[in-house]
């Protein structure tokens, strides 16, 4: 806690290290899909969650099932098409921050 002078305490959070890296990832990923020209079935799927994603890291230490459920679905989602790739590989490095066996 910090405080000056004749000011209130002001608590200092620190957040997780891994919910800042999820964060950052899933923005990056946002921000590829959002500017991909392509039109894809799935496209609606891959955003919403993503916005879960960010949803669930916003809110601190995410349930390690429910992130590893949304990865899944946002792969099958955007797999394919190969402009996203390296984002999605980021978003999937960031999930396995929080542990548990490598993910494909």
């Amino acid at each position: 806690m910090l405080r000056s002078v004749g000011q209130k305490l002001v608590a200092v959070r620190e957040e997780d290290p891994r919910v800042a890296e999820l964060r950052a990832a899933v923005s990056r990923l946002r921000r590829e899909l959002a500017a991909h020209p392509a039109e894809f079935p799935d496209r609606g799927v891959a955003e919403d969650e993503l916005a879960a994603l960010d949803a669930m890291a916003a809110g601190g230490l995410p349930e390690i099932p429910r992130l590893r459920r949304s990865l899944l679905l946002i792969a099958g989602a955007i797999g394919s098409v190969s402009a996203l790739a390296k984002g999605l590989g980021d978003v999937r490095k960031a999930v396995e921050l929080f542990g548990g066996p490598p993910l494909y």
